[in-house]
């Protein structure tokens, strides 16, 4: 069974798109639902965690997500030691996962990770046979960021600021979907369902 990883910056309509792939039966692994609950299940994960990033991670028994993003994302250096420790417990959970998949009946020939890092971390890949990049406008995207969230128009610049730009995931993916308004996404995602039902 092959592996269509799909990935997008903020706002870009990766989700939206990822729900039509379902609907058409595609299994899908969301990366990072997964990795919380990774972290709320793998003891030897948070153990590791704490080793790193002090005992203010856990608060009353559970992983203080504020304080975890406070620590490694002002920290370069602890953010990839974080990471060198997460990526490969989400990589093995989702091998667990596909073979569960490839044991069910009437499942389509591809499975799904959604991941919005996909492309920006190398240990992350060669996870997935094919890449599908969703690209929209900046302005749709920040539009759309702005009426989901709280967030003001700069943070979401700054928060797009930090990831890649829609060229270079697309220069490095197989497929790309434009989730625009204008351009109709049934026929793009049809497209690539088929190719990778039957290409390769």
């Amino acid at each position: 069974m092959k592996t269509l990883a799909v990935t997008g910056g903020i706002g870009s309509g990766k989700s939206y798109v990822v729900r039509m792939f379902a609907a058409m039966g595609v299994p899908v692994y969301d990366a990072d639902s997964r990795a919380k609950g990774l972290y709320a299940s793998d003891a030897e994960l948070m153990t590791v965690l704490k080793e790193l990033l002090g005992d203010r991670l856990v608060k009353d028994g559970v992983l203080d997500r504020q304080y975890m993003a406070s620590r490694i994302f002002s920290d370069r250096e602890l953010l990839e030691r974080v990471e060198s420790v997460v990526f490969p417990r989400v990589t093995a959970d989702f091998c667990r996962w596909k073979k569960f998949q490839e044991d069910r009946q009437g499942v389509p020939g591809f499975v799904i990770m959604e991941s919005a890092i996909y492309l920006e971390k190398p240990a992350l890949e060669g996870t997935a046979d094919k890449v599908l990049t969703v690209v929209c406008p900046q302005e749709v995207r920040v539009e759309r960021v702005m009426q989901r969230s709280s967030l003001t128009k700069d943070q979401v610049l700054e928060r797009m600021a930090n990831q890649w730009s829609d060229g270079r995931r697309t220069e490095l993916s197989d497929f790309t979907i434009v989730s625009d308004f204008r351009h109709p996404l049934l026929p793009q995602v049809w497209e690539v369902f088929m190719k990778m039902n039957t290409d390769f």
